[in-house]
């Protein structure tokens, strides 16, 4: 019998790597979630310290523990001023939009079967934007100075019910008819703020131009009083529905043969980021890709689950507002950059870069 010589055998292959273990997998979406919450809470503490008048984080740490008497210290009387009148306020108000914006962001994406979905979709922002603007525009001031606030929040959420009813037939809605539909809406509204820009003198057309880029440099503690009860509810409500989502990414027919009401679900959620979205924009103005593309990294780093993505992509989205408001008012400092065009300079190249990585992990897109 022959046998091989040492120089004719196959070189021995080694054994694939060992998938990693269940707990291991288990433990990996947690560990993001608490880093996650570690980083906005350093981001937040810095974010506060952070500006012409400096205070140092542990000063900053330390007057928050004492107003809450969990021992710390109070700062001078400018110091007390600046951190509670001028900065908590905003990083506050920064970590609201941010979490609403995340969440939604997640939401649609799941009820949408579409990681590259986000609210602007189903008219939400453009909607709360003709709400904005056409108070602006017309000079009303019925309310005050929470008039503009009321009217992009009104029109917003009005705007989400006109686009599922038009989308509505034979009792039910499908996705493909939502999103047609929204990008009609989007249309409509879009010329609707051109009619009001026409309209607008100079001064009105200055203030529309600021509302449009988006910002965060009017937040008050009565705005984030007014922000703060619609993202609670929303943030509430959306992980209850985290199980149904993932029954759903299984497509419409198996989610109702597992006993997913999937126009009920769809109704509910499209409400939740109604919500969420209508009051963010409301008083922040219009900030693009966050809730795009974080829920998608999102989804990259620890898979689609939503029981982890709906929670992450809150904790995430208010960590990149936190930042970039950061940057915002610091990087040209004493100027402002505007917060949507801070977002949309950042975001617009990574959108593209996921998109190429997608279709070239998929071999072309037809």
């Amino acid at each position: 019998m022959a046998t091989l010589s040492p120089t004719s055998a196959e070189p021995a292959t080694e054994p694939d790597p060992a998938p990693p273990s269940r707990p291991a997998r288990r433990r990996a979406p947690l560990l993001l979630v608490l880093g996650l919450a570690a980083a906005l809470l350093s981001a937040a503490l810095l974010s506060a310290g952070t500006g012409a008048y400096g205070i140092p984080v542990g000063e900053v740490a330390g007057s928050v523990l004492h107003r809450l008497h969990l021992g710390g210290a109070a700062l001078d009387r400018v110091g007390e001023s600046v951190l509670w009148n001028v900065r908590l306020p905003r990083v506050v108000l920064a970590l609201l939009v941010g979490a609403s914006l995340g969440c939604a962001g997640a939401l649609m994406q799941g009820v949408f079967g579409n990681p590259l979905a986000e609210p602007g979709v189903i008219g939400i922002s453009a909607g709360a934007a003709v709400g904005a603007v056409g108070a602006i525009a017309l000079g009303l001031t019925f309310l005050g100075n929470w008039t503009v606030t009321v009217c992009a929040f009104a029109a917003g959420l009005l705007t989400v019910g006109l686009v599922y009813l038009l989308s509505r037939s034979g009792g039910r809605s499908e996705v493909v008819t939502l999103i047609l539909t929204g990008i009609a809406v989007n249309a409509f509204a879009g010329a609707l703020i051109g009619l009001f820009v026409f309209l607008a003198d100079n001064a009105q057309i200055s203030q529309i131009t600021f509302w449009q880029l988006g910002s965060l440099s009017q937040a008050t503690w009565p705005k984030v009083l007014a922000v703060l009860p619609c993202a609670l509810a929303g943030l509430a409500v959306a992980p209850l529905y985290a199980r149904k989502l993932d029954l759903l990414a299984l497509g419409e027919r198996s989610a109702r043969h597992l006993g997913v009401d999937v126009e009920r679900l769809r109704i509910v959620l499209i409400l939740v980021v109604a919500l969420l979205t209508a009051a963010a924009v409301a008083v922040a103005g219009i900030i693009t890709f966050v809730g795009l593309l974080v829920p998608h990294l999102l989804r990259m780093a620890a898979g689609p689950g939503h029981r982890f993505l709906i929670p992450g992509s809150a904790l995430a989205g208010a960590l990149v507002l936190v930042v970039a408001d950061l940057a915002a008012r610091t990087a040209v400092a004493p100027a402002e950059l505007p917060l949507g065009v801070l977002t949309a300079l950042f975001g617009s190249p990574f959108f593209f870069w996921l998109l190429r990585r997608t279709r070239r992990r998929q071999g072309g897109w037809a």
